[in-house]
């Protein structure tokens, strides 16, 4: 298996994570704006008009890339027939993980600009506009918090750690920073699980989003430490053919 695709693939799932996680910070108060009232979130979504849904498309199409790329990383190392429990179960976990968390943001593309369009209209009565408002809360609290963040975030965990583990005893500097950052990923991202439930007991605790941003920070460095390791072997190995 030729590796530079692969590593150059782990690079551009950092940078595709990346892109419209900053452009919707810039354009929309993302994450932040997801804990304020119905209103204002549909208010700020309906003027963001379609290049925000762009936007949020293309976040969720770098969701799901994750399916394809933890299912070829599972089986990146010629010994993963050594275990092969572990390699099958990351590239099931890492694939349901890219899923879960793509579904949350298709909301974002196909269901909140109707209740946004809606909301937004003058001629929409008070009772439609609470009723859009009802409705985008549920469809945050289950689609959004339940399943993109809260079953999303967990199943990453899940991942990363069997993708940590399927890669341990390995020396090198690199390979060190790579078990750091995971460590880094799955503590912050573990700490921010905590997050759904606080909001379904309605105590909402600040810290547990920032947790969870500092856990995608150390995510994303550990997916471009495994990009350049795997480039670096693709390189090693060809040196040893050409030797």
């Amino acid at each position: 298996m030729t590796l530079k695709p692969l590593g150059l693939a782990a690079i551009g799932l950092a940078i595709a994570f990346n892109i419209p996680f900053s452009l919707l910070a810039a354009r929309f108060d993302y994450p932040a704006i997801l804990r304020q009232p119905a209103a204002e979130v549909l208010a700020a979504f309906a003027q963001g008009g379609p290049g925000l849904i762009v936007i949020w498309y293309g976040f969720a199409l770098s969701a799901l890339a994750l399916v394809p790329f933890a299912v070829a990383l599972a089986f990146d190392r010629p010994d993963w027939l050594d275990r092969p429990a572990l390699a099958i179960g990351a590239a099931i976990t890492g694939a349901l993980a890219g899923f879960a968390q793509a579904v949350g943001l298709v909301r974002w593309v196909f269901a909140v600009p109707v209740l946004a369009a809606l909301h937004a209209d003058p001629s929409t009565t008070d009772v439609g506009r609470a009723a859009a408002e009802m409705g985008f809360t549920l469809l945050n609290q289950w689609g959004g918090v339940g399943i993109g963040e809260h079953l999303g975030q967990a199943l990453t965990i899940l991942w990363i750690g069997m993708v940590a583990l399927s890669r341990a005893g390995v020396g090198g500097w690199l390979n060190r920073a790579e078990s750091g950052f995971a460590a880094l990923a799955i503590l912050g991202i573990g700490i921010g699980l905590g997050e759904g439930p606080s909001l379904a007991l309605g105590r909402a605790v600040p810290a547990f989003g920032l947790a969870t941003i500092l856990g995608y920070m150390a995510f994303t460095l550990w997916l471009v430490t495994i990009g350049i390791i795997l480039m670096r072997r693709d390189l090693a190995r060809a040196a040893l053919v050409t030797a």
